[in-house]
């Protein structure tokens, strides 16, 4: 059989992912099996794969996959969210490059852009996704705005109207006056920024005397209805009905008295700007103040700012403060940090806002999600992000939930108005229904009624998600199938965005829709495990992103590394909820990666390791032959530690430790299979291996393809067939996952001082000059209970005689003549060396490793001469330390004797 020298991913992976799409091996229909399902966190229509994807979907196919190999019905579904914010501005975008403005358009017009943008740039996302190899049911795909996932979000808004748990009022909000829309609070990220603090003066009316207020935003001084200082304060208790003088635009205020105001900051005095504000707003709700607002809805002042009108809000904030500075107002400007809120879509600054918006009623909902984490139906991984996710949801933090957005694209709410009336439905006949039954006395029709302009916040759609993508609202076949889902793999930044909200959507309808008996056997939640992945971070810990120019090219990392070495590289540093630091920042000007990334390269070695035990084994020639000794402790071995190996990757998935998973797993494969297990069965140079050995040898590769299948999917598969010959659908894929059988520790401890033993000696060897590969040598062991009851485990003293080159291994009770000696396991063993060696290197070496012993021994002492230590350890601790400490003492006396026969 003829071999490539190396595995090359850009020619194998393209070919096994199309055999598996051809072979529906992605593919579920419920069926007698168990289901195993996870649902992806869908990505916006407007993305691209980018670090945090791989690594998350990455994930989500290792658990898929290994799942199929256990025999599990699996089902992974993929889609993407149609991301309201984000698409528009894109459309928006594309329009303005035409020439054409978003005004210009009908709704319906602007809509059917939005839907040709969709259709054409829409699924590049998930075509990545299949370059990495994502085993996702993708007959299943779905998106947040069609037609049935739409129909889902409307019933479920009527459902919760008629329950009194969506309303509409007039509140104070976040505005993006980019995206011109409303933001809920979670879409609004607060950070420290610079800015200026200036200390303003206003003359109190009918005086000669002033009071100074301390003001970030001095452009919005034009909307003042009050001034405010605290009722205990006495430097402000002779004002009290006294009124104030707005500078410019010389309005007369009110001076109250607000337990709000905070004495010690500035003069402690505050502005009021009720328009402006959200504490101002509920200081002029107390105060029953006059709201002005000064800002039109893009950021640029109104007409009620009475100067500046059609200037944009920071343009103006310079100008305002030379003119203010001009009529002697400004007091003094310092530098100042303060939070500042952007918009996490178009990181606009965020304006305060009074709007009308529609609400869902969120205290019940909190406490249903933090139930449902409480008492265990919902499981994190790891458990710490509870607290994070408990103090989102306690009452005292939980603010109702604003699902209206001033946008186009999106579900559009379904309430339609009438003569000051609301009527809320599913459909526009069932809301003309509702108003002809309220106006009985008019002849209306579709055309009298008016929709509201509005549409559903994003989230508003996907919080159905586990339930949606099965049609769950509308039949219930395969929703009773497949939900729960079993686990969801996604990043804690969107924990109260997404997670929390569908817990509680699965609580609000899953008993309704499942009903009592399948909910008594499985429950409401809508996923059982929560993994939560960490941020993919470069070398300075700075999140990955375009605009810094740190974020490698995901496509370019898969061209360079194949998909099985990327998926390694993120896998191999992602332990659950750790950020991942990743070293391939990409140059677009050079249109190259700066530094290769360490563990991608690693992941491509290890591919290309296990290719070449592939090669190694099917070169052998075969004969029917007696097996060696060697071998057959060998074949003992690795299944005993195969079967080690499998128990703790199998502890490793249950607490969901993938990262300690893999890296096992890495070591197993390249260590004890690839340097240790194949060189023990090697047959010597010219000469076949028995045919047991080998059969023997592709059978533990075989399990080994299939435990790190759902790691590196495409090697194995392509090693999996070149092992045997297959007959048509015996596919690595769908192969069966190995499950853990007895193994002995105790045996596998023998062959550990074997192996430790084998590299004293290996060691040994290489110091000496001159000597040649194959030369035989001579082992003695200093007789002991302990060496005898080694040597009597059948077969051990073939292996060492084989893999330390040795001709003769016997006992003695002296020290030879002319040997080197060197402690393995607790043993002194004497190597015979006839040929010189380096005796000032090895010197060297002998007294680094000394010193190293001695510093270990005197923390050992510490310990061991610590009362508490010594009282209150368990014994078998305390006893592993003494014998750390005469072992320790041991192998410093034989260093001494070493140093000491070589000064002679």
């Amino acid at each position: 059989m003829s071999l490539e020298k190396r595995y090359t991913p850009q020619t194998i992976e393209s070919k096994w992912y199309q055999h598996w799409l051809e072979k529906k091996y992605f593919h579920s229909k419920p069926d007698e099996r168990e289901a195993y399902t996870i649902v992806i966190p869908p990505p916006n229509v407007t993305g691209v794969l980018h670090m945090g994807h791989m690594l998350n979907n990455t994930i989500q196919d290792v658990l898929i996959r290994r799942a199929r190999l256990q025999g599990y019905n699996t089902c992974w579904v993929p889609g993407t969210d149609h991301a309201s914010i984000a698409t528009e501005a894109k459309v928006v975008k594309k329009l303005r490059a035409k020439g054409i403005k978003k005004s210009d358009l009908t709704r319906e017009e602007f809509m059917q852009h939005a839907w040709e943008w969709k259709e054409e740039y829409g699924g590049i996302i998930l075509d990545q996704l299949k370059k990495l190899g994502a085993s996702c049911d993708w007959d299943r795909t779905r998106f947040t705005m069609e037609d049935k996932l739409s129909k889902a979000v409307l019933k479920v808004f009527v459902d919760l109207y008629k329950k009194g748990k969506i309303y509409r009022g007039l509140r104070m909000t976040n505005w993006d006056p980019e995206a011109l829309t409303v933001l809920s609070n979670e879409e609004v990220i607060h950070s420290d920024e610079h800015s200026k603090l200036y200390h303003v003066r206003y003359k109190i009316a009918n005086s000669d005397e002033w009071v100074t207020i301390a003001t970030t935003r001095p452009e919005t001084i034009l909307g003042d209805s009050a001034v405010a200082v605290h009722p205990k304060d006495e430097r402000y208790a002779h004002l009290k009905g006294k009124k104030a003088i707005i500078p410019m635009v010389n309005r007369e205020v009110p001076i109250i008295f607000d337990r709000y105001v905070t004495m010690e900051f500035g003069t402690g005095a505050l502005k009021v700007t009720p328009a402006h504000d959200m504490n101002d707003y509920e200081i002029g709700l107390r105060h029953n103040l006059e709201v002005i607002d000064t800002l039109n809805a893009n950021g640029t002042m109104s007409e009620a700012a009475q100067f500046y009108i059609g200037e944009d809000r920071f343009s103006v904030r310079k100008k305002i403060v030379k003119d203010l500075e001009a009529l002697g107002h400004i007091v003094n400007v310092e530098d100042y940090q303060n939070k500042v809120g952007r918009s996490e879509r178009t990181n606009a600054i965020i304006e305060p806002r009074l709007t009308e918006q529609w609400f869902v009623s969120m205290k019940e909902f909190a406490a249903t999600g933090l139930k449902a984490v409480e008492t265990g139906e919902v499981n994190f991984h790891p458990k710490h992000f509870y607290n994070m996710y408990h103090n989102w949801l306690n009452e005292d933090n939980i603010k109702d939930w604003c699902i209206s957005r001033q946008l186009w694209w999106g579900q559009r709410i379904p309430a339609w108005y009438y003569e000051g009336e609301v009527f809320v439905a599913e459909t526009a006949q069932d809301a003309l229904n509702q108003a002809q039954e309220k106006f009985k006395d008019k002849n209306l029709t579709l055309e009298d009624l008016k929709q509201d302009e509005d549409v559903l916040d994003t989230w508003f759609s996907s919080w159905l998600w586990p339930i949606s993508v099965f049609d769950g609202f509308e039949k219930q076949d395969e929703l009773k199938y497949y939900y729960p889902t079993n686990v969801l793999v996604t990043g804690w930044d969107i924990m109260f965005f997404w997670v929390a909200r569908m817990v509680m959507a699965g609580y609000e309808w899953s008993e309704d829709l499942l009903g009592k008996e399948h909910i008594q056997k499985y429950g409401k939640q809508p996923f059982k495990h929560v993994y939560y992945t960490g941020m993919v971070r470069d070398e300075q810990r700075r999140k990955m992103s375009k605009s810094l120019g740190n974020s490698p090219d995901a496509l370019e990392l898969l061209d360079n590394y194949g998909a099985d070495g990327v998926r390694f590289g993120m896998l191999s540093s992602a332990a659950a909820g750790n950020d991942i630091l990743f070293d391939a920042p990409y140059d677009k000007t050079q249109k190259k990666t700066l530094s290769e990334s360490e563990k991608c390269n690693q992941g491509l070695n290890f591919a290309n390791k296990i290719w070449q035990a592939l090669r190694l084994i099917k070169g052998w020639q075969i004969e029917d032959k007696k097996q060696p000794k060697v071998n057959t402790l060998a074949a003992k071995w690795m299944d005993n530690r195969f079967n080690q190996a499998l128990e703790r990757l199998d502890n490793s998935f249950k607490d969901f430790r993938l990262s300690e998973a893999l890296m096992d797993l890495y070591n197993f494969t390249w260590g004890d299979f690839c340097s240790w297990y194949l060189e023990m069965i090697k047959p010597p140079y010219g000469e076949a291996i028995d045919r047991k050995t080998y059969e023997q040898a592709i059978g533990f590769f075989e399990k080994i393809t299939i435990i790190l299948h759902p790691f590196m999917p495409f090697v194995t598969e392509e090693i999996w067939h070149n092992l045997n010959i297959r007959k048509e659908g015996e596919d690595c894929i769908i192969s069966q996952y190995p499950k853990v059988t007895v193994f002995d520790e105790e045996f596998l401890k023998t062959v550990e001082n074997a192996k430790e033993l084998i590299t004293k000696i290996r060691e040994a060897r290489a110091k000496i000059k001159g000597l040649k590969k194959h030369t035989l040598m001579q082992l003695y062991v200093e007789k002991s209970n302990n060496a005898q009851l080694f040597f009597d485990t059948p077969n051990i003293k073939e292996l060492i005689m084989k893999m330390g080159v040795l001709d003769v291994l016997e006992m003695t009770t002296t020290e030879p003549e002319s040997s080197v000696a060197f402690i393995a396991g607790t043993e002194k063993y004497y190597l015979i060396v006839k040929q010189e060696i380096d005796k000032g290197a090895e010197t060297v070496k002998l007294k680094k490793e000394k010193q190293r012993l001695e510093g270990f021994l005197i923390g050992i002492a510490k310990k061991l001469s610590n009362e508490r230590f010594v009282n209150n350890a368990p014994e078998k601790v305390v006893a592993l330390e003494r014998k750390k400490q005469a072992d320790t003492e041991a192998k410093i006396k034989l260093i001494e004797e070493q140093l000491k026969s070589l000064s002679l």
